[in-house]
């Protein structure tokens, strides 16, 4: 479960990294009332730790799950 949170947050953190790249423009800073709010920081921080969580996904072993018919 945590690693679909990260995946998501991640997602998103990608996606404002391209409108910012493409357009300059920082829909999270937008929607929370600038780079400097509150709330804006607190989505990049989570963001962040998303992608240190994200960084242990590369070590670990891709197991296949088997349903049973």
């Amino acid at each position: 479960m945590i690693d679909k949170i990260a995946l998501a947050l991640l997602i998103v953190g990608g996606l404002n990294w391209g409108l910012v790249g493409i357009f300059s423009f920082d829909l999270v800073a937008w929607l929370f009332g600038g780079t400097g709010a509150i709330l804006s920081r607190v989505v990049y921080i989570l963001v962040a730790l998303s992608a240190v969580w994200c960084i242990s996904l590369l070590f670990k072993e891709n197991r296949l799950v088997e349903s049973k018919s």
